[in-house]
């Protein structure tokens, strides 16, 4: 029997297959999905997911697929169009039995940790935190997770926009500018005064700007201003936990709440970290820090598995988690 998890972000997709217990195999591309008119455009998603899933069929000799657990980026809010269009079609392509349609978020909270209650926060090219002290009707607790344009606060694309602007009030001469920043703007992208060229008419652009974040922590440690980015990002991110997490006085976990950091933003190590830590002390002294299982891939697996066997506890809201029987 072979179950399949999908993740689907800003940084690509990424497919993860298992059959009869062996090893899984998986599969990735640095493209993300298209998005348009109707949200996630479930054709460019079939386009490039079926023959990958197909090929990893192949590879562990199964033929079709048991469970299968789509976990997208913006699922919740542009996610009509996959809601529509995937449980006919991986029933056809692939014989899927049973189809779990989720959040990035909460495959992000599955990989993390698994089916117990606490809080999770994802970060990379965007930001989202999910909580749960999965009571009976508690449902989740999400905040942020809103783009580039509207939120996702504290996130790699967050904070490498703010890294830019800095560097572009330097090239200007402006308050608030960074001449290390504007340096490290210029050996990625080439002279300052056509970024704007190169960056706008970009389909991708929340992970452009996410690419430039990195380099705001190689600065951090002599530029000030590039401190500041980061400790303004960690206080982001905290409020954005606490926003989630359940409160110390809830029954779900009376000997603390656990909370984890799961996502390819909190690899930029200290420069970040330092600074987050003293924001999760200082907003949510409570939560106990907890060291992510795995990550959302993991995450979408672990769900998959959990159809086959009737075991999913995590709250089904039909948003979020969709479960398709």
């Amino acid at each position: 029997m072979a179950v399949l998890g999908v993740d689907s972000g800003g940084s690509g997709l990424r497919l993860a297959l298992a059959a009869d217990g062996g090893p899984a195999l998986t599969w990735s591309t640095p493209v993300p999905v298209e998005t348009g008119a109707r949200g996630i455009d479930a054709g460019a998603f079939l386009d490039r997911m079926l023959p990958a899933a197909r090929e990893l069929l192949r590879r562990a000799g199964s033929r079709r697929c048991e469970a299968v657990c789509v976990g997208a980026s913006g699922m919740s809010t542009l996610g009509g169009d996959l809601r529509a269009v995937l449980p006919g079609a991986l029933r056809e392509a692939l014989g899927v039995h049973r189809l779990a349609l989720a959040s990035d978020a909460v495959t992000a909270y599955a990989g993390a940790l698994g089916q117990r209650p606490g809080a999770v926060v994802a970060a990379g090219t965007g930001l989202v935190a999910l909580g749960t002290d999965l009571t009976p009707g508690g449902g989740w607790r999400r905040a942020d997770g809103w783009g580039h344009l509207l939120g996702d606060c504290g996130s790699g694309a967050w904070i490498g926009r703010a890294g830019l602007e800095a560097a572009m009030r330097a090239h200007d001469g402006r308050n608030g500018g960074s001449a290390p920043l504007l340096k490290r703007l210029e050996a990625v992208f080439g002279p300052a005064g056509e970024l704007p060229g190169r960056l706008y008419p970009r389909a991708d652009r929340p992970a452009v700007l996410a690419s430039f974040a990195p380099e705001v922590g190689r600065c951090a440690a002599d530029d000030p201003i590039a401190a500041d980015i980061l400790r303004t990002a960690a206080r982001h991110i905290a409020e954005t936990a606490a926003a989630v997490c359940p409160g110390p006085a809830e029954p779900a976990a009376p000997a603390g709440i656990s909370l984890a950091l799961t996502g390819g933003l909190f690899r930029m190590g200290e420069p970040l970290l330092a600074p987050l830590h003293v924001e999760l002390q200082k907003q949510i002294p409570y939560a106990v820090s907890t060291e992510s299982a795995g990550d959302p891939l993991h995450g979408a697996l672990a769900v998959a598995r959990a159809l086959t066997t009737d075991s999913l506890t995590l709250p089904v809201d039909g948003s979020l988690l969709c479960v398709v029987c």
